[in-house]
């Protein structure tokens, strides 16, 4: 589990924080605020997670990834300058897109939500007397409410004129204008006075059919209780809402018989109120169980229920209530929501996580300085390699930068939206590495994590997975990376089920595999199968012209890290370190520069000569007298070839030594070509 900490405890910090909570891929370890009050550490605090009012206190912990959230420049400056070379820093830009995205999807999820309880609000609850007229004036619904404030029973009024009711009605006149009257004082026949608000009732066509009023007694305002009145009774009034929702709603009755549907659900399901109302409940269901009927048997909303609908079998999800009225149940209400919009929001989500998992791949070809010819070839065969799927071998001497290029072939093949996952296979224990690579099944051993792990393959499927130091892997678990580049599948630890898995695999070693091999210690079969491209990186001290140029990139590197403003390096202290064999490579050459310009003072701008620490010089005594001794003539004993290739190995070492190390200009006072130097030194072992 990747381990975080969040920087800023603002909006940002507070969605970052709400979203990583919910993943099981990362444990957020420490939030940081300089304010213990913000919105973010109070959140942290309620899920019992540490917070530190200063960010530097928090990389105390084995950070994986850093979230800044803050916005601020020099915060961000600051983090990337004291945080481990291990942990991931994840700027303000691209936490802003997950807030968003993560606002987007609650702001969808609360109109669904929003919307399902407007109409269980409208269907369940109601304390004002309802009274309902067509368009001739004939009282066609009159309601409990309505027979309590007036003192009238239902029968007496339904089927009567208005008029005859209530003849100073203002329910005609609403008509006739179109227009709402609100709050207006009304008195009874018998005296009893009411305040009522009255409103025409327009179809779709716009068409007014007819207008109900809605009023309460004056005197018992105050004591009303919530109601919900007969479905049937306020089925004109609720069309009106629910028309205008974009949720597919439908209401049934307690028969499960349909009342009511609007056009978002004839647009989802294809079906239209003909072939709906009047009808069983699961007249519209291709696939599934009713909900209507589940719900109307035990009287128990249900939620997120998955299944099919109408002639078109489009995939929905289903929320359904049923509608209980003084404790009778009367039927019951279903809101569908259209997969494809939660599938678009998804597709949105993970396109956001692809982008976090693409900054797990740091570096580009851009990143890998060298214009010699011996970087040339591997950058070259690198670049290739990246356009195929084919394993990867990078092999080269500790430092050279193998990880770099492993980083730079992923991010420049079409995986590079997939997951890039870094094992060091020299770094985890061999008790634990073949369930790390492989992962486990839930009870595969004492201490196993209940429901399993999966494992770094796994992770990586899609993407690419870089095993550093690939010779250090022991005989049982060579076996099993054999059969995962043979037949594409992994078996987890404890398991019997074959698991398919499509990854790249690019792995690196700095030891020499085949003598690896001569002495047992290497499969022979799996070299093969790793060595289909391998990619040999040179040591610095075979490619000393490009020292200025790296020199150049890492002090650039270093002033972003250290704060420091270096502006170069003199052509003195270049040459110092070029007579320098670089035992490290550039990892090296990296801590002797930091080193300088830590001790530089602050008004120095330039590395120059006496920056450089005095042991660059100290080349062996021995090998200096090496360097400057004469050929030496017949040696009794030794045959001639072997003379001849003494001779001609001191001749190279001296030219080497006098033009510095500079393998272009000494092939070119020998007479050869930089190829066939390159040559004679890997044969002479130069």
């Amino acid at each position: 589990m990747q381990k975080v900490m969040i920087v800023g405890g603002g909006v940002g910090g507070t969605t970052v924080l709400k979203l990583l909570s919910e993943s099981e891929v990362f444990s957020i370890v420490c939030m940081a605020d300089t304010n213990e009050s913000a919105e973010g550490m109070l959140a942290a605090k309620e899920r019992r997670i540490p917070t530190v009012t200063n960010w530097s206190m928090g990389l105390e912990w084995d950070l994986d990834i850093i979230f800044d959230t803050t916005g601020d420049p020099s915060v961000y400056k600051k983090i990337k300058r004291d945080m481990g070379e291990q942990t991931i820093l994840i700027p303000g830009s691209v936490a802003l897109i997950m807030t968003k995205l993560f606002e987007e999807k609650n702001r969808l999820i609360s109109k669904l939500e929003n919307t399902s309880a407007k109409m269980d609000l409208i269907l369940n609850t109601t304390s004002e007397g309802m009274v309902v007229i067509d368009h001739e004036g004939f009282i066609i619904m009159f309601n409990d409410s309505a027979e309590r404030a007036s003192d009238t029973k239902r029968e007496d009024v339904i089927g009567r004129h208005i008029k005859d009711f209530i003849p100073s009605t203002g329910l005609l006149r609403v008509m006739q204008t179109n227009q709402k009257e609100v709050n207006q004082e009304i008195t009874l026949g018998n005296g009893m006075e009411l305040i009522t608000t009255r409103i025409p009732l327009v179809n779709a066509d716009k068409e007014i059919i007819g207008a109900f009023a809605v009023f309460r007694n004056k005197m018992e305002a105050v004591q009303l209780a919530e109601q919900i009145t007969d479905l049937k009774e306020i089925q004109t009034m609720l069309q009106a809402i629910i028309q205008s929702s974009d949720e597919a709603i439908s209401v049934v009755d307690d028969q499960g018989r349909g009342l009511l549907i609007n056009p978002a659900y004839t647009r989802i399901t294809g079906l239209t109120k003909t072939q709906v109302i009047g009808k069983p409940a699961s007249i519209d269901i291709y696939e599934g169980e009713s909900m209507h009927m589940k719900v109307l048997q035990t009287k128990k909303p249900v939620r997120g229920v998955n299944m099919r609908v109408g002639p078109k079998h489009k995939e929905v999800i289903v929320n359904v209530a049923p509608i209980i009225v003084d404790g009778c149940l009367k039927g019951s209400v279903g809101v569908i929501h259209d997969v494809s919009e939660i599938q678009a929001l998804t597709h949105e989500l993970n396109r956001a996580r692809q982008i976090i998992r693409t900054l797990q791949a740091k570096y580009s070809f851009d990143d890998i300085i060298g214009a010699s010819e011996e970087m040339k070839l591997p950058i070259e065969q690198a670049k290739l390699s990246a356009r195929t799927p084919a394993t990867v071998l990078l092999r080269g001497e500790s430092g050279t930068g193998k990880e770099l290029f492993a980083h730079a072939i992923h991010n420049a093949s079409d995986r590079k939206f997939n997951k890039f996952v870094r094992v060091n296979c020299a770094a985890i224990s061999e008790s634990l590495l073949e369930s790390e690579l492989f992962g486990y099944d839930e009870g595969a051993f004492t201490g196993a994590s209940r429901g399993g792990k999966v494992g770094f393959f796994e992770e990586a499927n899609q993407g690419s997975i870089f095993l550093d130091e690939i010779g250090e892997l022991p005989a049982n678990i060579q076996a099993k990376l054999l059969r995962v580049l043979q037949e594409k599948e992994i078996v987890r630890v404890g398991g019997t089920k074959p698991i398919p898995i499509n990854v790249r695999v690019i792995a690196a070693t700095n030891i020499n595999l085949e003598q690896a091999i001569a002495n047992g210690s290497f499969r022979e079969d799996l070299y093969f199968r790793l060595n289909r491209m391998p990619i040999f990186i040179a040591p610095l001290r075979k490619r000393k012209e490009d020292l200025r140029e790296l020199a150049e990139h890492l002090i650039n590197k270093i002033n972003q890290e250290y704060g420091r403003s270096i502006e170069g390096i003199t052509a003195a202290a270049i040459h110092k370190m070029q007579i320098y064999n670089w035992p490290g490579n550039v990892r090296e050459l990296e801590n002797i520069l930091g080193r300088a310009i830590i001790f530089m003072k602050l008004n120095e701008t330039i590395i120059d000569i006496h920056h450089i620490p005095d042991f660059i010089e100290e080349i062996p005594l021995k090998q200096q007298e090496k360097l400057l001794m004469k050929p030496s003539g017949y040696v009794s004993g030794k045959p001639l070839s072997e003379i001849i290739d003494q001779y001609e190995a001191e001749i190279i070492q001296q030219a080497f030594h006098t033009h510095k190390g500079n393998k272009t200009l000494t092939a070119k006072a020998l007479g050869i070509s930089v190829r066939n130097l390159y040559y004679k030194m890997e044969k002479l072992k130069l």
